[in-house]
């Protein structure tokens, strides 16, 4: 199935770029008329897949985040990328709670609130080269 629309964006990992980026994605799939609750769920789920490129993928240094959106009928596809420090362990960084930044205070639940608030999410890392998370969205009722 060929989608019915597509974009990408490039920006810088800074915080004030979180914003952006939901923004973007949400007016990208406004098009598909989703309701307001699908609206929500994907501008939360890229806030914490932005937030963790930023926060865990570039730490104090400054890279590029991309996020590219495939439209189709019924469903939108969402790939976050970073070329940070990856993950060394997928499966722990996805449990709830887990954090490898605990002096910044952060709660450890971003991969918990995407899995929660997209119908399904992968994770793909390579340790020195970058992680892609790629989520899925039904936009219909079922």
């Amino acid at each position: 199935m060929q989608p019915i629309n597509k974009m990408r964006a490039e920006f810088i990992s800074k915080s004030v770029n979180e914003s952006f980026a939901r923004v973007v994605v949400a007016s990208f799939v406004a098009q598909a008329d989703p309701t307001i609750d699908i609206l929500a769920d994907i501008r939360t789920a890229v806030s914490e897949a932005v937030t963790n490129a930023i926060i865990h993928g570039y730490e104090e240094n400054e890279g590029v985040i991309t996020i590219e959106c495939l439209l189709y009928a019924d469903h939108v596809e969402i790939t976050v990328e970073d070329s940070g420090k990856g993950i060394e362990d997928i499966e722990k960084a996805k449990t709830p709670l887990y954090t490898s930044r605990p002096e910044l205070e952060r709660s450890g639940m971003g991969f918990t609130v995407m899995e929660t608030f997209m119908d399904s999410l992968t994770v793909e890392s390579t340790p020195g080269k970058g992680t892609k998370i790629h989520m899925t969205k039904q936009l219909k009722n079922r």
